[in-house]
Parts: structure tokens; sequence; C-alpha cells
């Protein structure tokens, strides 16, 4: 059952929530914005299911510009009927990681536009517009089962595109979307295997640094060994 709750209800529940240990936390990982309650991601969570899906508090809260109050309206909002010009708008707006990976996770990778923005946005060269494509490539391949094969290896050129960006930022999101998608089947494996040895005739810190971690990751046992099971799951 969804509560009612206004925006300043709900700044008032966001203050006395905050820890101030946790804004401490926060900005030793990179989470720096110009206002922090120290509210757990958890409880931004349980707020948001006591709201539902309501469009104009999402905007009111995303104009807030603050961490809590931008991640709650990314949770809030309808992917069904959010435009492509207000994910554009709020992208846009995108000052640190976490902001870009919550929406990312909780509103776009839903939306109809993720496959094509995934390419649009690491194309760009705004840091965190940029890190956003690339995150948008690895959630497509976690949470997105009907991606295909062909589409995700679709994105390996854009993905290369990017390796002279030393960011670490944009270097991380690289990495994770090869990861996820080698982690997606035993073909997808084998390719992004391929592909990530080719990077190391690439001499920039990116290509050399992606190379090595992907490859460390998607060829553990553990993953190899799931992966041939899900193989056989679908065969038998």
């Amino acid at each position: 059952m969804t509560e009612i709750l206004g925006v300043n209800k709900i700044l008032e529940e966001l203050k006395a929530q905050g820890d101030p240990d946790a804004i401490e936390g926060m900005a030793r990982v990179g989470i720096k914005t110009k206002q922090v309650f120290g509210v757990k991601i958890p409880v931004l969570k349980a707020m948001a299911k006591r709201i539902g899906q309501n469009h104009d508090l999402a905007e009111e809260l995303w104009a807030i510009n603050s961490r809590e109050t931008r991640i709650l309206a990314c949770m809030i909002e309808d992917y069904k009927t959010v435009t492509e010009e207000q994910l554009e708008n709020w992208v846009a707006e995108f000052d640190f990681w976490e902001i870009c990976d919550q929406c990312l996770m909780s509103l776009i990778v839903k939306t109809p536009f993720a496959k094509t923005k995934a390419v649009e946005w690491a194309r760009r060269e705004q840091e965190y517009v940029r890190r956003a494509g690339y995150v948008l490539m690895a959630l497509l391949a976690l949470k997105r089962m009907k991606t295909t094969n062909e589409e995700l290896l679709a994105f390996l050129p854009v993905i290369k595109e990017g390796l002279g960006d030393d960011r670490r930022t944009v270097r991380l999101a690289i990495s994770w979307a090869l990861r996820q998608i080698g982690k997606r089947n035993l073909t997808l494996n084998t390719a992004i295997q391929k592909e990530v040895e080719g990077y190391k005739a690439i001499k920039t810190k990116t290509a050399q640094w992606v190379a090595t971690d992907v490859l460390k990751d998607i060829t553990r046992e553990a993953i190899l060994k799931k992966l041939h099971a899900r193989e056989y799951k679908k065969d038998s």
C-alpha cells in the first residue's frame, strides 16, 4: 500500500534517518555532492516502496539536488512513461558515480531507450555520461535477459573506442561492461576473452588494466563452472 508523502515530509525523514558517520564513509569512496543526508540505500528503497511510482514527486525530488532526493527520484519514477528528454536532462546532471549507477539500475535500464542510450552516452565526453553508457551495457547483460548475444556483442566496437580514456570512473565501467557480458553465457565468455586479449597490444593505461581485470574475473573456475552448468541445463 502506497503512502502519500510530500517533499517536506520526505526531507524530514531523510534528516531523521541520516547518519553523520555514513556521510564520512561516502566521502571516502567519492560520494560527494552539494547535500548528503547519509541515508543508506536500503532505507531509501523502503521509502520508495511506501511512496510508490509518482512522476510529479520524482521531478520535485530531482530538482532538490541532494544525493538522497535524486536517488529516491529514480526509484519512484515510472520507467514506462519517462521521456527521452527527461533522461537526457537527468544524465547531464550526474556528478558522482553513485547517482549515475543508482539511476541506471533503478530506472534507466528498464526503459525502451536503454540500448540506444548505452551507445550514445558512451561516445560523449562528459565523465559521468560516458560512465553511464558503459554501466548501461553491463546492466543490459545483467538484468535484461531478453538482450541477445548479438546486441551485446554490438557494444564491443563502442567499448574499444573508450580505451583511450584513462579516467578511473570510466575505466571501471568499461571493465564492468565486459565482465558482465562475459558472464552471460559460454559463447559470450569466449568472445570477450578473445576481445580483451587484443587489448594487450593497445598501449594505454585503460586498455592494459581492463585486459588484466576482465580476464582475471571471467576465467575464474567458479564462473566457468557456472556457465557450463547453465549450458548443460539449457540443452538437457
